[in-house]
């Protein structure tokens, strides 16, 4: 087999420039492409608070639901300034256009690069959660983590260079499975909390290692705001919307925002009532989940749904990382050859470069979640901030009503 005929195989039959229109996506199939990163991290979120606050006792536990809140307020907020971007800037590019607009280039290229940075630790910590879920179920798998990791990079690379419509098709499934599987545990969870008249359960923790302040409060605030993560993809790929693209995108951030507040909240406060807290080898999903279904059926279904979603929410990376780097190669900041796209009619060398760059990290750092998470924050906030910055900037600018 010669390797073109193998190339056609693995990616597919060449598209007429004049096909790209119609490789464009629908609201329902955008919300799988380009929200899974933001809806999977309810999956760890929680979590992240909680190895924080368990630091402090019993007495920390508590206040995962006030630092629950917050972040929620936090998310509606960066909803609403990124739903304003969208109108502002049909065009996508996001934070770095509306920067560069309203600040300046040099803040535009320093968002630009904590985006591009967000986006490689987007697909290494999802992969590497997903891997975790995985093995939560079957830890004979545990060593073998940094390969299964890299292996499923390369998969996901491989079906977004087949082009944005297909790679659409592929992980819509996983997505609203995903968001299924939780809906259901949070409600029967809750139900059975309730119905059932038992007082919630009392956490078992370790003596605290921390006094409850302030910084703690506030580092578990921090910690669980990678709830956040992948709020600015929608905004960065306004293009790949069928007409009229700023309303359909609109309108997807917003389904976005509502899915993930109502799994984000749900997970908090099922965690208290069941009284779970992170513990070596087994997530706190599948901690509830278990608590929820016991070892059947329905647990198996959480697990493979969570690592689906995880796994594949490596690919609101690969929807946005090419479109921002060709937008830096057109602007002469990143080499032109970002800027060309491949037989798919996708930025072929954005994706392939996303991908090695990911495969690095993910061996670098042992397929560690926890190890990769502190990298991945401070990207995303350097990005809203700024972004935010501009917007208000520009709005000031033209004094509009409202």
């Amino acid at each position: 087999m010669s390797l073109t005929t193998l190339k056609r195989k693995l990616i597919g039959t060449p598209l007429r420039t004049a096909e790209a229109p119609h490789q464009r996506l629908s609201k329902f199939a955008a919300l799988a492409v380009f929200s899974s990163d933001a809806l999977s991290s309810v999956a760890y979120a929680t979590e992240e608070i909680l190895l924080v606050l368990v630091l402090a006792g019993s007495a920390g536990l508590p206040w995962s639901w006030p630092v629950s809140i917050g972040i929620a307020v936090l998310l509606l907020i960066v909803t609403t300034s990124y739903r304003q971007t969208i109108h502002a800037y049909p065009s996508g590019g996001g934070a770095y256009l509306v920067v560069k607009e309203n600040i300046g280039i040099l803040p535009a290229l320093i968002a630009a690069a904590a985006l591009l940075i967000d986006y490689v630790l987007t697909v290494a910590v999802s992969v590497a959660a997903g891997v975790a879920a995985i093995t939560s179920a079957f830890p004979n798998l545990h060593a073998h983590r940094v390969g299964l990791g890299i292996l499923f990079i390369g998969l996901i690379t491989l079906a977004n260079l087949r082009g944005v419509k297909e790679s659409g098709r592929i992980f819509a499934v996983p997505t609203y499975m995903f968001i299924t599987a939780l809906a259901l545990m949070i409600g029967i969870g809750l139900a059975k909390q309730y119905f059932s008249g038992s007082p919630a359960a009392t956490p078992q923790v370790a003596v605290s290692a921390q006094q409850l302040s302030v910084f703690l409060l506030l580092r578990a605030f921090a910690s669980g705001c990678t709830a956040l993560t992948g709020v600015e993809a929608i905004s960065d790929g306004v293009t790949a919307f069928r007409y009229p693209e700023d309303r359909n995108a609109s309108v997807t951030l917003g389904w976005m925002a509502g899915i993930l507040l109502t799994l984000f909240l749900g997970i908090t406060f099922l965690s208290l009532q069941c009284g779970v807290v992170p513990r070596p080898g087994e997530t706190l999903v599948s901690q509830l989940a278990r608590n929820v279904f016991g070892t059947g059926l329905f647990y198996y279904l959480i697990q493979a749904a969570t690592a689906m979603i995880l796994i594949l929410a490596a690919n609101t990376s690969y929807a946005d990382f090419p479109r921002l780097a060709s937008i830096l190669a057109r602007d002469r900041f990143l080499p032109q050859q970002f800027t060309s796209r491949g037989d798919r009619l996708v930025f072929s060398n954005g994706i392939i470069g996303l991908g090695l760059l990911a495969s690095a990290l993910i061996w670098l750092f042992r397929c560690e979640t926890h190890a990769l998470i502190p990298l991945y924050a401070v990207g995303v906030f350097v990005s809203f901030t700024l972004s935010q910055a501009g917007m208000v900037r520009r709005s000031l600018s033209l004094r509009r009503s409202g």
